[in-house]
């Protein structure tokens, strides 16, 4: 049965479906969520979880890779083909290559178990933050910004990615990188600054996010048109999007 939310001072509350099987870690989520002003549902099977996320009302997910039934992982892969909803996983501490996979699959972030509450709050607000930007820029009626560079443009109001016209869906951190990337192409942008700026904490040199992230767009965005890296390693240092002679 899901966790509802009380009334919290009579203010417009952000909507969060946490999936997760484990009864006594979410009533745990609940008793600390609450109070801060998040308006739970919170579900214990995979199946029941994709339905909830696929119906359009979560501000965003907290889903736990461990799960009965489908997994998370297989959740994942079903929401980010329908929908996109950020979603912070929970994976079991030490296992690396989950939250790798995870953030390949297209999660905006993760969380070890077990966790300090006040870490999972901080990592979504930092997500619900994003996201809310293209839309407050919408809201306030400022000439919306966009930036293109070559056969790349981002839509900051829209917080929309295209690549030759076509969107492309992006996660919140890989949309963030991204910009922080344009806006500096032909300079070397820092790991640092992109942790900062994109996941909204300092840089861990054991957290492989950034890279893994960094990684998914050149993925999806492949090379410059004349067959040059888009987006270069600078060992030990950071990123650079590179300029083309077709600049």
């Amino acid at each position: 049965m899901p966790y509802r939310e009380r009334p919290y001072s009579g203010e417009k509350m952000e909507q969060i479906l946490v999936i997760d099987d484990d009864v006594d870690l979410c009533a745990l989520i609940s008793e600390y969520l609450e109070p801060e002003g998040f308006d739970l549902e919170i579900v214990h099977s995979g199946e029941q979880g994709l339905e909830r996320a696929l119906s359009g009302q979560p501000a965003m997910v907290v889903l736990d890779v461990m799960l009965p039934g489908i997994n998370g992982f297989e959740v994942l892969r079903r929401i980010r083909a329908k929908s996109q909803v950020p979603v912070l996983m929970l994976t079991a501490r030490g296992h690396d290559v989950d939250r790798i996979v995870g953030l390949e699959i297209g999660a905006d972030d993760y969380l070890p178990k077990p966790f300090n509450p006040r870490e999972l709050v901080a990592r979504m607000r930092a997500i619900l933050r994003r996201t809310r930007k293209g839309a407050q820029l919408v809201m306030d009626e400022v000439p919306v910004e966009s930036i293109k560079l070559a056969d790349v443009e981002v839509d900051l109001g829209g917080r929309v990615v295209r690549k030759n016209g076509e969107s492309l869906f992006v996660t919140t951190a890989e949309f963030e990188i991204l910009v922080c990337l344009l806006r500096s192409a032909g300079k070397v942008v820092t790991r640092e600054e992109l942790s900062e700026t994109a996941l909204g904490r300092r840089f861990n040199p054991l957290d492989r996010s950034i890279d893994v992230h960094v990684s998914n767009i050149r993925r999806k965005l492949g090379n410059l048109e004349d067959g040059a890296e888009r987006i270069k390693s600078i060992r030990g240092v950071g990123y650079l999007y590179a300029h083309s002679a077709t600049l």
